[in-house]
């Protein structure tokens, strides 16, 4: 069976829409983007958190929990000028229909987010530079399925007050099992729980300036052997 199950509209996530188009998950009670700026949050956090678009080169893998709206993957195909990969974890993915709703608030990002909403359901869906791969299902099942190791995290669940499990020292442990010698990540939250699972992980872990009103957020580097 693929790893990649086909949206069905009976399956789509819940919604609330507020202040101009953010779509808010009913069952988290948490907006998918920044209410203050979601672009400019993703290019800040998961774009500058991993040093990206600089470590990009053909082949760069990059992975996420929490596909959400897409917007990572949009920013990411933005600034990608080599072709890279991104495999991206999800367990309640939206509707073709919900996808074009919530990209209308990133003008900028249409034709990029065209592409994305004309391959969704395919195995490898192609925007700009990036193959991306949509896994679908929970997380602490998919993911030690996995078999590969990303060069760059971007850790993007709901928050780890409102979506614990995605954010549990067993999820965390994962992360740093699939991720490349000299691999990062990079996170909007810097609660203490996560950051002590991804130290536990095998990261360095710095807590860095947040974006808006979040003062911090956290960001790292895998350990070395000798480390």
């Amino acid at each position: 069976m693929s790893d990649l199950a086909h949206p069905r509209p009976d399956d789509e996530p819940a919604l609330d829409w507020r202040d101009g188009g953010v779509p808010v998950s009913q069952q988290f009670d948490d907006p998918y983007f920044s209410l203050g700026g979601g672009l400019e949050e993703t290019r800040h956090v998961f774009l500058a958190g991993n040093d990206l678009p600089a470590r990009l080169r053909p082949g760069f893998h990059v992975a996420e929990t929490g596909f959400g709206t897409g917007l990572n993957a949009l920013a990411l195909a933005q600034v990608a000028t080599v072709p890279v990969r991104m495999t991206s974890f999800e367990a309640f993915p939206m509707s073709r229909v919900q996808l074009e709703q919530a990209h209308a608030a990133f003008p900028d990002l249409s034709a990029l987010a065209a592409q994305l909403r004309d391959g969704w359901g395919q195995g490898v869906i192609r925007v700009g530079q990036v193959a991306l791969t949509v896994v679908l299902g929970d997380v602490r099942r998919t993911l030690p399925a996995w078999r590969a190791a990303a060069d760059a995290w971007f850790l993007d669940g709901f928050s780890p007050a409102k979506n614990p499990q995605m954010w549990g020292a067993d999820v965390m442990a994962e992360v740093g099992a699939h991720t490349a010698p000299g691999g990062t990540f990079a996170t909007y939250t810097a609660a203490g729980h996560v950051r002590q699972a991804l130290s536990d992980a095998g990261f360095e872990v710095l807590r860095s300036p947040g974006f808006g009103r979040k003062r911090h957020m956290c960001r790292g580097r895998l350990r070395t052997s000798d480390g």
